[in-house]
């Protein structure tokens, strides 16, 4: 299989200097392969969504000099797609009637007088369709990561307790499983990862090279000077994935 990468975003807010690092990263993995990449927006939790967050990530991300291969899939438009896996995975999936707070053995049978809330799969036991109706990110991930052809999967190592589950629905699936790359988190000056939640800012638009030099360097290597398209051919002509710095850093000056 020849490489295809992708860097998948939830639009939930702006993109932050720990998204930069990530799609950086896959970037960079997919075009010294001379390979393809593509961008997918993870717009599955659609309460959580932000109305024009999308299309701000692809503004930003445009702005700083990425280019994507295909267009952008978004999977709010792929519940079928879901809906026809989970009839795939047939005796596999059960449902549930538990909540966070009180979670019970439904995988041999639902309690009586229980409805059930969601669908989970056996031997996973994680979430396939929530108790609202939506589809989970394990089951879209490996859907979409098949549907798209993915080859490789470069992503932040928040994600890496999640690959175990993911390798078993592409199995139980019949789908070819990528290879994973899990790269070390940006963590803020009090030791959280960096996120909208943690009210991360957003990336600067108006002077995108030096941000970019820094996302390269917490990559571990080690970028002069550039312009933001100069800085980029050199970066794809260096790139070495063994430079990853092990574990988690912190970047505590953000803009």
């Amino acid at each position: 299989m020849s490489y295809k990468g992708r860097f998948a975003p939830s639009p939930t807010g702006p993109l932050h200097f720990g998204s930069l690092v990530t799609a950086t990263a896959s970037y960079l993995e997919a075009r010294s392969r001379g390979g393809r990449w593509i961008v997918r927006m993870e717009d599955l939790d659609r309460p959580r969504c932000q109305p024009g967050a999308a299309a701000e990530i692809l503004r930003a991300l445009e702005a700083y000099g990425f280019i994507w291969d295909e267009p952008v899939l978004y999977q709010s438009t792929r519940d079928a797609a879901y809906a026809e896996a989970i009839r795939q995975l047939g005796d596999l999936v059960y449902p549930c009637a538990c909540s966070r707070r009180d979670i019970c053995r439904c995988a041999e049978g639902l309690p009586p007088g229980r409805a059930a809330r969601s669908l989970k799969i056996r031997h996973g036991d994680f979430v396939l369709r929530r108790a609202d109706g939506l589809y989970a990110y394990q089951l879209a991930v490996v859907v979409d990561d098949a549907f798209q052809g993915i080859s490789d999967v470069v992503r932040g190592a928040d994600l890496l307790d999640s690959t175990p589950g993911q390798v078993f629905l592409h199995r139980a699936l019949g789908l070819p499983v990528p290879r994973y790359v899990h790269i070390p988190l940006v963590r803020d000056a009090y030791g959280d990862k960096l996120s909208k939640q943690t009210l991360a800012p957003p990336l600067p638009l108006d002077n995108p090279a030096p941000v970019l030099r820094r996302a390269l360097q917490f990559l571990g290597q080690e970028p002069p000077e550039l312009p933001l398209n100069e800085l980029w051919h050199w970066a794809f002509s260096v790139w070495d994935l063994s430079r990853l710095p092990h574990g988690t850093q912190t970047d505590s000056g953000l803009f």
